[in-house]
């Protein structure tokens, strides 16, 4: 669909953004601090920057500014952790078109990322669907049809039933699930997972094609 950086220190964000931007369809590119970012920025093809603000070296507000100087007009969305407010408005004064709060749920994040794309040039339009068991989800509109009618799913539904399409024919372990779809990297301990397939499959029905695999996780199991 579209080419996003990732802008973190922290390896561990930047591997869990890039796996939730791939499996929704989006190229991902990474840089571990600001001014990597800005070379990046220089030679790379970006629609949008997942930007942290707290980084060694060249954080957030600095990079922000030497965009706005070379008149660097890819839209730019800031990640902190900072809990005062000056920062996030200075950040916005900067340049940045949202500023998202660490800690932030990856599924938000994604629709926020599909939100400020939306006006841009959409790339890669041959992944704007997928296929599979009589089932057509648009990637693009978020909307998913069963032959001749569309299903009413709730975002995070939609990026379940995705996830699983892509990768139908493999198991999909639970703690995948968590981590790519619900964006967490740790187990909650609760049953979340299970009560999304549940809603999910009633609403699949008469032959939902999502297979329970005991005790590791689920698969779609239709062509």
């Amino acid at each position: 669909m579209s080419t996003v950086m990732v802008v973190d220190d922290e390896e561990r964000i930047r591997t869990l953004i890039s796996r939730s931007l791939t499996s929704a369809g989006h190229t991902a590119v990474c840089a571990a601090d600001g001014f990597r970012a800005l070379e990046r920025l220089e030679g790379d093809d970006v629609d949008l920057v997942l930007l942290d603000l707290v980084m060694p070296r060249c954080n957030g507000l600095t990079v922000l500014s030497s965009m706005r100087q070379r008149e660097d007009t890819t839209p730019v969305i800031v990640l902190t952790g900072v809990a005062d407010v000056g920062a996030r408005v200075q950040a916005l004064d900067q340049g940045a078109i949202d500023v998202v709060v660490k800690p932030f749920s990856l599924v938000e994040l994604l629709a926020r990322t599909r939100r400020h794309l939306g006006a841009g040039p959409v790339r890669h339009t041959e992944s704007r669907y997928v296929w599979a068991g009589g089932i057509r989800l648009d990637l693009e509109r978020r909307r998913a049809t069963l032959g001749d009618h569309e299903a009413s799913l709730t975002e995070r539904e939609f990026e379940l039933l995705a996830y699983l399409m892509r990768r139908r024919g493999e198991v999909c372990r639970r703690e995948e699930l968590v981590r790519d779809v619900w964006g967490l990297d740790f187990d909650p301990g609760s049953n979340v997972v299970e009560v999304c397939v549940r809603r999910l499959r009633h609403k699949l029905e008469p032959n939902p094609p999502i297979e329970t695999v005991r005790r590791v996780g689920y698969c779609f199991t239709a062509d």
